[in-house]
Parts: structure tokens; sequence; C-alpha cells
């Protein structure tokens, strides 16, 4: 990990006891994890994944979860976190000291220009971060802020998963995304937001590219389509057909996905 990490998780110990990832979510110290999986909402058995695996719910809570996710030699960490910038930050740096070979982040997204279909499953060309939390985790002064910077992700292994998505027969898209810290908000700065000209919009991407950064191991995010402002799909009442669309998305490839890179 870079200094900048291990200073917050050292200060973090100062006040909080130690073994955070053991204490929060279950995880031991001693195993190396392929792969660690952070999900707002979503656990491996949202997405089926206990069909194909053997899933070990290690811990459970009123808002988060941790839980094992093991195949074929396969050790998988999942943390199922709460929405917002803020709890991803916190529940990442909870796992700074696992040995993590590589971080994977799924979610859902809404899109915001109509050639955005449910189920469709992207990944960030680049993150807006429009969270005050990112100013936290990176800049000096919490009276500075990085509000509206764009956070790119390593793009050289983001390719590498697409062309990978491909041999498997999955078109993951490239995609801007606009991080905002407020779902039932973003609809009353709709057109603000859309002035950034970005894809699709979130709420955790450039911050979790950001921790990446400072976990320095490979890391993607990838993102089920689920809603879409500009051609009018809610988020909330979808048709046979929409719900199909979207649980290949969420049930199919991003399994899929996740086993595939977790081996690499």
């Amino acid at each position: 990990m870079k200094e900048k990490l291990k200073n917050i998780v050292d200060t973090f110990h100062k006040y909080n006891s130690e073994h955070m990832a053991a204490q929060a979510f279950g995880f031991s110290e001693d195993i190396v994890y392929d792969a660690l999986v952070v999900a707002p909402s979503f656990t491996p058995y949202k997405l089926g994944m206990d069909n194909t695996c053997k899933v070990t719910t290690l811990k459970e809570g009123a808002y988060i979860g941790g839980y094992l996710v093991e195949k074929d030699g396969l050790n998988i960490a999942w943390i199922k976190i709460g929405s917002s910038a803020g709890n991803l930050i916190d529940h990442m740096a909870l796992c700074a000291e696992l040995s993590i070979k590589k971080l994977i982040f799924i979610g859902a997204v809404g899109g915001l220009k109509p050639e955005f279909n449910l189920g469709d499953v992207c990944t960030p060309s680049y993150s807006i971060s429009g969270s005050y939390a990112d100013t936290y985790l990176m800049k000096g002064s919490i009276k500075e802020n990085m509000l509206f910077t764009k956070v790119f992700p390593d793009m050289d292994y983001v390719d590498t998963v697409i062309d990978i998505g491909k041999t498997k027969g999955y078109d993951i898209r490239k995609a801007s995304v606009f991080c905002t810290p407020s779902i039932a908000l973003e609809y009353s700065h709709l057109d603000e937001i859309k002035s950034f000209d970005t894809d699709l919009i979130e709420m955790e991407t450039s911050s979790f590219y950001l921790m990446t950064d400072l976990f320095e191991v490979p890391g993607i995010a990838l993102l089920v389509v689920s809603d879409n402002s500009a051609s009018g799909t809610a988020l909330v009442g979808r048709n046979e057909e929409q719900q199909n669309q979207y649980d290949y998305g969420r049930t199919v490839v991003l399994p899929d996905m996740i086993l595939t890179l977790s081996k690499g």
C-alpha cells in the first residue's frame, strides 16, 4: 500500500483496535485473498454465486456484511457496504491490512444518455467526484476540496478487462460516470449534472479508484445499468423484459467476470 494509506490506517489505530477487517467482516489476516469484492447492497447470494461456489457468511450486521466465496482454490473476500462515497472509503480502509491481489467493485448505475440499456455492463473511463468525502481522502486539509475532479482508472487494466470480457462474449462498455452524493436529490439537479456530459451516474466509483491507487493493486469497477433518466426507464417498476435484461447483467456477467478476474 502507498504511504498515505499506511498513515490513514496507523492514525486510525491510535483511536481504535487492530484487526479491523476481522472485527467488521470476519476476514483473516493469515489468508491471501485472490480478490476483494466491494459491493454496495449486493451480496454473493443476491448474484446467485452460491449456485456455483461455496459461499460462507462470515459476519452480517444491519448495514454491512462479510462473505468468503471459494471455488477451485480461489479465496474471494466480499464486503457488502452501504451506498455512498464515505461508506466505501471507510470500509475499504478497514480491509487495507489484508493480503489482497485484486479489487473489484460491483454496483448498479443509472444511464444519462439513451444509448445505455438496462442490463448493460459498463466500466468507468473516468469518474467525476461529486462528493466531499474524496477531499478527506486525498487533500492535505479539509478546507480544500476536489469536487468535480476527474478520477481516472488504470486504463491499461480497464482495456485488459474489456478484452477478457470479449473472449467470453460480453460487451463491457467503457463510459464516463458522475458520482452523486444523493440519489433522491440528483433528480433536482439533473440538468446541471448532465452539463458535465457524463454517460452514467452512480455514487462510489471516484472513491473506489482513489482507494485502489492507494492499495497499489489492480482494480476494476463493473456497473450494471439499472435505470435511465434519458430514456424514461425507471429504477422501480420494471416490466418482465427489462427485469430479465437487468438480471442477465447482474447474475450472469458479473459473477462470471468476478471469478475470471480473480484467477488472473
